[in-house]
């Protein structure tokens, strides 16, 4: 699976951790996050986020 990083502030999504802290189990692909879902550290939303 494909990571995305924030454009903002660097922060890297990493399928294969998910994101614990927002209930986003890991495995879980960029495309098939909730569309409120927001980039942990900065709060951007998923259209700030560019394929790695």
């Amino acid at each position: 699976m494909k990571k995305y990083q924030c454009t903002i502030c660097g922060y890297i999504y990493d399928p294969a951790a998910g994101d614990p802290d927002q209930g986003v189990e890991p495995g879980t692909a960029f495309e098939d996050l909730p569309d409120d879902w927001t980039c942990p550290d900065c709060g951007a939303e998923k259209e700030m986020f560019e394929e790695t």
